[in-house]
C-alpha cells in the first residue's frame, strides 16, 4: 500500500510538473511572438501574396499562428481586413515596386475573392506591376490572377477552365436504412435545406433557383475575365463548354495566360522589374509580415477621437449564446451593436455580414439591435460571401445594404426538422419506450415516435408565424409590401446582382464603399475606425482550440474523404427542433 501511494503521488507530481512546464513554454512563446519587432521593408521590394489557407473576415488573434504545438498545427492565416489594408498601403509605399501573386487555391468565397481582385485593380492605378504565377490554376485563383499585368504558369502545370457546378449530397437513402424519418415543417417553395433528408434528387423549384444563381455567378466570372484579358465573353464560354483548355499550351494559345515559365524564370523577371541584379537576391515581403511594417496605418482608433465609425463583424452561422470569430452568437453580436449604439463617439456603424443564417430566434435578437441603432445613427450593411436567410434577416433593418455582385443572399424562409427515430429504436435496436404525461402535448417533440396531425399543425403554425415576422421585418426595412417580399421570398436564393433588381440590396460594392457611405451619411470627413466585437485573447481561445483540433484531427483520420459528409450530417442534427432561417445547403462552386 505504501508503494502504491508513492506511485500515485509521484504520478500526480509528474503531471503537475509537466503542466507547469507547458504553461511556461506557452507563455514564453506568446511573449516572444507578441514582442516581434516592426518589419523594415527594403527598397525595390515585391509584395508576395499567396493564399493557401481560408481567408477569414479578420486576422485571428493568435500569436502562435504557424507553429506546431503538442502535435497540432496552428495555421498562419490573414484576414480580409489586413489583406485589403496591405494592398492599399502598398499602393503608396515607395519601397514596394509591385505585387507577386504566387500559387494560391482561393478556398475563400467568391465575394471575398472579388474584394481582393478589385483592390488589385485599384493598386494598378499607381503604375506599379502585378505579376501572377502558378503551377495549377483553379478557376478561383485564375479569376483573381486575370487582373495581373502578366499571367504565367508552369509549362507542365494544370489549368482549370470548365465552368461552375453545384453538387448536393442527399441522405434520404441512408436515413431509410437506419430507420429514421425526417419530419419537415417549412415555409418557402425554394427553402430546400430539407431536401437532402427527404429526397434523392433536386426538386424542380430547387433546380430552377440553383440554375438561376449559378448562371448569374458564372456570367459575372466570365465578364470579369473578359474585361481583364480582352477576350470576348462568348468565346470564353465556348472555351469552357467545349473543353478547349486541356494543357498549358492551350491556355497560352487562347490568350488566357501570357507565358509558360518555370519559377526561376519568374524570379528573374521580378528582378528585372525591380532593378535588381540577376545574381542578387530579390527583395520581397510576405503579406502577413507587411502588416507589421512601419508604413502600417490602418486608421484604428487610439481612444482619443470623438468621431468614430464602428465596424461590427458578424461572421458564421447564427445561434444563441456567445459564439466566436467564426460563428455568430446572438448575445455577443447584439451586445456589440448595443455598445456602439450607446457610444456617443461612434457616429456611424458598418455591419459586416458574412453568414448563411441559422437560428431564426437568434437572428431576430440581432435584428432588433440593428433596428434600434438605425433610429439614432446611420448603420450600413456590407455583405460578404453570404448574407442569406438569417444573414439577410439581421441586415434588412439597416439604412442601406451594399453587396458584391457574387454575394449569395435572399433565402427568406423558415424551416424546422424533427426526426422520427421509432423504426431505428424499435426495429434496428430493439428499444421501446413507455411513460405517462399530464397533458395531450406534454411530450411534443419526442423523437421516439411520429408526430400526430395535431402536433404537426402546432409546429407548422410556429414556423408560419416565424416566416410572417421575417417578411414583415424585410418589408419594413426595405420599404416594400409584405406581399411583394413574400413573392420574392419563399426561401429563394439570389446573387447580389439579382438582389439589386429585386430591391433587396441598394448597390454593389465592398466594405470600403460601406465605410464611405456611413461617413457620408454621418457627415464625417475625418474619423477613425474601430472594430467590434472585441476578439478573444489567445489564452481564452487556447483550451477550446486545442480540444476542437484534437477532435477534428481524430475524426478526419478515421473518416478520410467522408469527413465532409459527417460535417453535413452534424450540421443537420444541430438544426433539428430549432426553427432555422438559413441557406438550403453549403454552396461550393467547383
Amino acid at each position: 500500500m505504501k508503494q502504491f501511494f508513492k506511485f500515485v503521488l509521484a504520478t500526480m507530481f509528474g503531471v503537475f510538473l509537466v503542466t507547469v512546464i507547458l504553461a511556461f513554454v506557452v507563455v514564453g512563446l506568446v511573449v516572444a511572438a507578441s514582442g516581434e519587432k516592426t518589419v523594415d521593408v527594403e527598397s525595390n521590394s515585391v509584395l508576395h501574396m499567396a493564399f493557401t489557407t481560408p481567408i477569414t473576415e479578420r486576422t485571428p488573434n493568435n500569436p502562435l499562428a504557424g507553429l506546431s504545438f503538442l502535435g497540432l498545427n496552428s495555421e498562419k492565416s490573414i484576414g480580409l481586413n489586413d489583406i485589403l489594408a496591405n494592398i492599399k498601403k502598398a499602393k503608396n509605399d515607395s519601397n514596394i515596386k509591385g505585387i507577386f501573386l504566387d500559387e494560391s487555391y482561393m478556398t475563400s468565397g467568391q465575394a471575398t475573392t472579388e474584394e481582393i481582385r478589385n483592390a488589385l485593380i485599384n493598386f494598378k492605378k499607381s503604375g506599379k506591376f502585378v505579376v501572377a504565377y502558378s503551377e495549377i490554376y483553379t478557376q478561383g485563383f485564375y479569376y483573381l490572377a486575370s487582373v495581373a499585368d502578366k499571367v504565367y504558369m508552369n509549362p507542365r502545370g494544370m489549368f482549370e477552365f470548365t465552368g461552375f457546378s453545384q453538387q448536393i449530397t442527399f441522405l434520404k437513402g441512408a436515413l431509410d436504412k437506419l430507420g429514421i424519418e425526417a419530419q419537415i415543417i417549412k415555409v418557402g417553395t425554394y427553402k430546400s435545406a430539407v431536401e437532402p433528408l427527404i429526397l434523392t434528387k433536386m426538386s424542380d423549384p430547387n433546380r430552377l433557383q440553383v440554375t438561376s444563381y449559378l448562371g448569374s455567378l458564372y456570367d459575372h466570372f466570365l465578364t470579369g475575365i473578359s474585361k481583364s484579358r480582352g477576350i470576348n465573353k462568348d468565346s470564353l464560354f465556348n472555351y469552357a463548354n467545349s473543353g478547349r483548355v486541356q494543357f498549358p499550351e492551350d491556355a497560352l494559345k487562347l490568350k488566357l495566360i501570357d507565358g509558360l515559365k518555370y519559377k526561376d524564370e519568374i524570379l528573374d523577371e521580378l528582378k528585372r522589374r525591380t532593378g535588381t541584379g540577376l545574381k542578387s537576391n530579390l527583395a520581397s515581403v510576405d503579406l502577413d509580415e507587411y502588416t507589421k511594417s512601419k508604413a502600417d496605418d490602418k486608421g484604428d482608433d487610439d481612444g482619443s477621437s470623438n468621431n468614430r465609425i464602428a465596424i461590427v463583424y458578424a461572421n458564421g452561422e447564427i445561434n444563441g449564446g456567445e459564439g466566436d470569430d467564426n460563428s455568430i452568437g446572438s448575445e455577443r453580436i447584439s451586445k456589440a451593436i448595443r455598445k456602439v449604439r450607446l457610444d456617443n463617439k461612434v457616429k456611424a456603424v458598418v455591419l459586416r455580414v458574412n453568414s448563411p443564417g441559422g437560428s431564426s430566434l437568434a437572428s431576430d435578437v440581432i435584428w432588433r439591435e440593428v433596428a434600434m441603432t438605425k433610429k439614432v445613427k446611420p448603420i450600413i450593411v456590407s455583405m460578404g460571401d453570404y448574407a442569406a436567410s438569417g444573414g439577410y434577416y439581421i441586415s434588412c433593418a439597416a439604412d442601406s445594404i451594399i453587396a458584391e455582385p457574387n454575394t449569395i443572399t435572399g433565402s427568406i424562409g423558415i424551416f424546422a426538422i424533427l426526426p422520427n427515430m421509432q423504426k431505428l429504436f424499435n426495429d434496428k435496436l430493439g428499444v421501446t419506450f413507455d411513460g405517462v404525461k399530464t397533458g395531450k402535448y406534454a411530450d411534443l417533440g419526442d423523437i421516439s415516435r411520429p408526430l400526430s396531425a395535431e402536433e404537426r399543425a402546432i409546429l407548422q403554425n410556429n414556423v408560419n408565424h416565424g416566416y410572417d415576422d421575417f417578411t414583415k421585418a424585410v418589408a419594413a426595412g426595405r420599404g416594400k409590401t409584405q406581399a411583394y417580399i413574400n413573392s420574392i421570398g419563399q426561401g429563394r436564393v439570389w446573387t447580389g446582382t439579382q438582389a439589386i433588381k429585386l430591391g433587396l440590396v441598394d448597390r454593389l460594392g465592398n466594405i470600403n464603399d460601406a465605410i464611405a457611405s456611413a461617413a457620408k451619411k454621418a457627415k464625417l470627413t475625418n474619423y477613425n475606425l474601430v472594430s467590434y466585437p472585441e476578439q478573444k485573447s489567445f489564452f481564452k481561445q487556447l483550451d477550446g482550440d486545442v480540444t476542437s483540433q484534437m477532435k477534428t484531427k481524430m475524426m478526419k483520420s478515421e473518416l478520410g474523404d467522408s469527413y465532409r459528409v459527417y460535417e453535413q450530417i452534424k450540421g443537420i442534427t444541430q438544426m433539428m427542433r430549432i426553427p432555422q432561417a438559413r441557406l438550403p445547403y453549403d454552396i461550393v462552386i467547383k
